[in-house]
């Protein structure tokens, strides 16, 4: 089934793409509204949908009514059936529920509005990627840990795996831990090879393959030595250059971004690079970041990189969870000189809290699955400003998130 505004969108020759921008909503959400009669659970339906009619409205359209929420059979006879979500619920598609609710609590990049920012009195946006330096980042007592893990392994040597949803601050740590060893001058070489469009099979894209790792080292090394040909001559000389750059005084500490990316081949080569040494002393240390498919690929369940995994120690980024979120945006808005007061309420960090923390069940167990990572809090934050400054409210109301 689908519904009848699908039908309407289309010959007023509107996209779905305006609509989903209009409402703040991902395109994938209102897909599902449109194409499917699927409601985001998390959000106040009767709201939504007032907010789909003024939009009709305002473009001029004119069966703009209540009836373009009926749905319409696509097969058989053109039967309208009303879609009353209180009494009669619209199935969804089997197998993605919970996806499509994550779709649903998730926005793509926002933009803080002009306006949002003269209705707050803010001349930045809080929530922009503009750290420049240590001092811009946000350093909970859990990400303070991950940062001293991976400094410690780049110091000492060590395998590590640091892993994080999508913008939970991996690649800020990365960053972080590059401009650490620059400012305080440690005689640490960081080196990080990478493919573009990098996948874990031919079949997907280009996989980084034990070659190009020691392509990479070589380079950071020893630049000027032309790398040999045969696999075995080549590692032997990459051991060479490692025990003579540790020598002169250098450790050496390989980078892995994307490392949910590497093929099942590549994660047991690193074993060998691992083992590289000299004396006691290992020679390159290995620290690998990627998103939670990385902790999947190095189970120890995972009989193939059995020897990779009793070497690895693993640590993730956690969300802000309890009162993370509160000190978070303390410190967002604390850049600007902004109490946080001034533009959220507490009813609306309530709301924001629980706006992106996801409860379904697994194997008939209740769960729960936290999304409060600062990509998403600062889209939706950033979202939730705009639709105040629209409606003219002082600050940011639970009822302001829920109608993102």
């Amino acid at each position: 089934m689908m519904l009848i505004l699908k039908n309407v969108l289309q010959r007023a020759g509107l996209k779905q793409g305006e609509l989903a921008k209009h409402l703040n909503l991902s395109h994938a959400a209102v897909a599902q509204i449109v194409n499917h009669g699927a409601w985001p659970r998390s959000l106040d339906n009767v709201a939504l949908r007032m907010r789909i009619l003024d939009y009709l409205r305002h473009k001029g359209v004119p069966d703009a009514d209540s009836g373009v929420f009926d749905e319409v059979v696509k097969l058989g006879s053109p039967q309208r059936i009303l879609a009353d979500s209180a009494d009669c619920p619209v199935p969804r598609p089997h197998g993605h529920t919970d996806l499509n609710q994550e779709e649903s609590m998730l926005l793509r990049k926002q933009v803080l509005a002009p306006a949002t920012r003269k209705h707050f009195g803010l001349f930045r946006d809080p929530f922009a990627d503009d750290i420049h330096s240590h001092e811009d980042m946000f350093v909970s007592p859990d990400i303070r840990y991950v940062r001293e893990a991976m400094f410690q392994t780049a110091k000492h040597g060590g395998l590590l795996a640091v892993v994080s949803e999508s913008g939970g601050g991996k690649t800020t740590l990365m960053r972080d831990l590059e401009d650490r060893v620059t400012r305080e001058n440690h005689s640490i070489i960081v080196i990080k090879p990478y493919v573009l469009a990098m996948e874990d099979n031919d079949k997907k894209g280009k996989t980084l393959k034990a070659t190009h790792i020691a392509e990479a080292i070589m380079a950071a090394v020893a630049p000027l030595e032309k790398i040999r040909s045969s696999p075995e001559a080549r590692f032997a000389q990459l051991h060479k250059a490692l025990k003579e750059s540790h020598a002169a005084g250098y450790r050496h500490c390989l980078v892995i971004d994307e490392a949910h990316a590497l093929s099942i081949a590549t994660l047991k080569h690193l074993k060998r690079f691992f083992e590289l040494e000299m004396g006691f002393k290992k020679l390159l240390s290995i620290i690998l970041i990627g998103q939670p498919e990385l902790k999947v690929k190095l189970s120890e369940r995972n009989q193939d990189v059995r020897e990779v995994v009793q070497r690895c120690e693993m640590v993730e980024l956690v969300p802000f969870d309890g009162a993370r979120l509160d000190e978070y945006l303390r410190f967002r808005f604390g850049r600007l000189d902004k109490p946080v007061g001034d533009v959220i309420d507490a009813s609306g960090i309530d709301a924001l809290r629980a706006r992106l923390t996801m409860t379904g069940t697994r194997r008939d167990r209740a769960e729960t699955v936290s999304l409060l990572y600062p990509l998403a809090v600062g889209n939706l934050m950033t979202a939730a400003m705009n639709l105040a400054a629209g409606l003219g409210v002082p600050v940011v109301t639970a009822d302001v998130i829920r109608g993102v």
